[in-house]
């Protein structure tokens, strides 16, 4: 009796296995995915910073304060973006992420050092990426020390450098206050994209795609009937999730409630336009489920959810091009805690379209020629 069940166990798991791995889909779906994910969670979920771009204010421009700037730029992480002579002008580099910090050395620097007072150095962080915000601070404190001390032993004086920090857009740099935002757009694309995708594979796998054909529909119009449910759903998650942060998270709004659904409704539209291209691709429910997670996997890990793009690999970066979340992550954080205009969101709404006026067409065509 043992061997005859142990038999028919045998015999079941050889069938599923056949099945499973009979389709060269289902054969692909097993290995290609570890190893791509693997690769990019090797180069992309990398919290090291190894450049950080930064504003220099030098108020003092003294031998002491070029000093210290050296000691910065001579550690091979920080890089200089310019070098301006107040706060406020660093501002535009910092709101547009073109810088990550703003180092401002004040007036009297090095004759404060030389006497008994303490000579302060500001330290400003851009607080929308806390994980890098926190890193690049703390690397800055590091050198700063170092030269602090430095200066301590050699020139015996009393003075010593006091480092102020402030963090721009999230005062106590709390993590939450980054990740609510940003998955305004995360969670809402994984359900859109599973939904959409999943929507004309139900319909082969139940047996409705046949009534499709002679239904008195354009393939056009069946798309648009597809697309428009997903992105209804869209907006209801997202505004959950907006609700949240609001109400549960208690995390102030900045920005407009109008400029911020736009974004997500261009968002939800290239969302749904990789959905309904992976449900074109999809014979049945468990294809277009395997395509989403093979796409959803990248695409997190190549947003800047958790570790900056421009951190990336240099092929990497070019492949957040097409990511239609790096750029919904962008639009929420900006929007969220900056209060970012539409003026200011309008290459990363352009981008959105680029990527809805490809994908679109292109699910279309791949929709029709299935039809035919």
């Amino acid at each position: 009796m043992m061997l005859a069940s142990l038999f028919r166990i045998l015999t079941i798991i050889r069938k599923e296995l056949l099945v499973m791995l009979k389709d060269p889909k289902s054969r692909a779906s097993v290995l290609l995915p570890p190893i791509l994910q693997c690769l990019i969670f090797g180069y992309a979920a990398s919290y090291d910073l190894n450049t950080v771009p930064y504003a220099l204010v030098d108020q003092d421009h003294s031998a002491t304060s070029r000093a210290l700037v050296a000691k910065l730029e001579g550690s091979g992480v920080f890089q200089r973006q310019a070098t301006l002579t107040q706060t406020a002008q660093a501002a535009a580099l910092l709101d547009t992420k073109q810088v990550v910090l703003i180092v401002v050395i004040g007036q009297d620097f090095e004759r404060k050092l030389e006497s008994d007072a303490s000579s302060i150095v500001q330290v400003v962080a851009d607080g929308r990426n806390s994980n890098t915000s926190g890193v690049a601070q703390g690397y800055a404190n590091t050198i700063i020390g170092d030269f602090s001390s430095n200066w301590l032993a050699q020139r015996r004086s009393p003075g010593a450098i006091q480092v102020t920090t402030r963090a721009w857009f999230n005062p106590q740099l709390e993590t939450r206050w980054t990740m609510a935002p940003s998955l305004i757009g995360t969670i809402t694309m994984m359900m859109t994209m599973l939904l959409t995708a999943m929507s004309v594979a139900r319909e082969r796998e139940e047996g409705t795609f046949d009534q499709l054909l002679v239904a008195p529909f354009t393939p056009t119009e069946i798309m648009i009937g597809k697309a428009v449910p997903s992105m209804i759903v869209g907006i209801v998650q997202a505004s959950v999730i907006l609700l949240v942060a609001l109400f549960w998270f208690r995390i102030p709004f900045a920005g407009s409630f109008a400029t911020l659904y736009l974004g997500l409704a261009l968002f939800l539209a290239a969302a749904i336009g990789f959905g309904l291209f992976l449900s074109s691709l999809a014979g049945n429910m468990q294809q277009a489920m395997v395509l989403c997670f093979i796409f959803l996997m990248p695409f997190m890990l190549l947003s800047g959810l958790m570790s900056p793009t421009d951190n990336m690999p240099e092929v990497l970066q070019y492949a957040t091009v097409i990511n239609p979340l790096k750029y919904a992550i962008s639009i929420t954080r900006r929007v969220y805690l900056e209060g970012a205009h539409v003026s200011e969101m309008m290459p990363d709404m352009l981008a959105l379209v680029a990527i809805a006026a490809v994908t679109m067409p292109v699910s279309a065509w791949m929709f029709r020629r299935r039809l035919n």
